[in-house]
């Protein structure tokens, strides 16, 4: 990101399995993730319906204020069904062990993960704190308490008086 103002530097440890591995670069300048590669000594088979903890090789230091998401790369997602199951995942600015990816394989072929692949990919991106401020009641908006797909079709839910929902779900 050289030259952009709005970047932000981004400390990063190099383990000794890593020696023959790339930093973390963009495929493209107008690419958001960084892509990153797989640390394994070994080819690691992921079978279908099974996950597997895959290195990296590099430890990072997030700037406060700031967090790591570890999302899949389309192309795995697309033509092997090779997914990250907790997408995305965070990383946050107080950790430094290595980073590891999480790959399920939800295709029907078992995937062989080989050194130096590209796994997933690193986006870094401002968080806002919050304070939570507990109140008797919430406003009242037209959606009210409907989820899970509830905005996208059918009828709204008749329940938007903006009081807690204390049924189970």
């Amino acid at each position: 990101m050289s030259g952009d103002s709005r970047a932000v530097t981004i400390e990063i440890a190099r383990l000794d399995e890593a020696g023959d591995l790339p930093l973390p670069s963009r495929a493209t300048p107008g690419s958001a993730g960084y892509d990153l590669c797989a640390a394994v000594a070994d080819e690691t088979v992921i079978e279908p319906g099974r996950r597997a903890l895959v290195p990296t090789g590099f430890c990072i230091a997030i700037p406060p204020g700031y967090e790591g998401q570890i999302r899949p790369r389309s192309g795995l997602a697309l033509k092997h069904g090779i997914l990250v199951p907790n997408a995305p995942g965070t990383i946050d600015s107080d950790y430094r062990g290595e980073l590891q990816i999480i790959l399920l394989n939800s295709g029907e072929e078992p995937f062989t993960v080989r050194r130096g692949d590209r796994i997933a990919q690193l986006v870094v991106t401002a968080v806002s704190s919050a304070e939570f401020s507990e109140v008797a009641e919430l406003s009242v908006t037209d959606r009210g308490r409907g989820g899970f797909g509830h905005s996208g079709r059918g009828s709204r839910s008749a329940h938007s008086d903006g009081r807690p929902d204390r049924s189970s779900s």
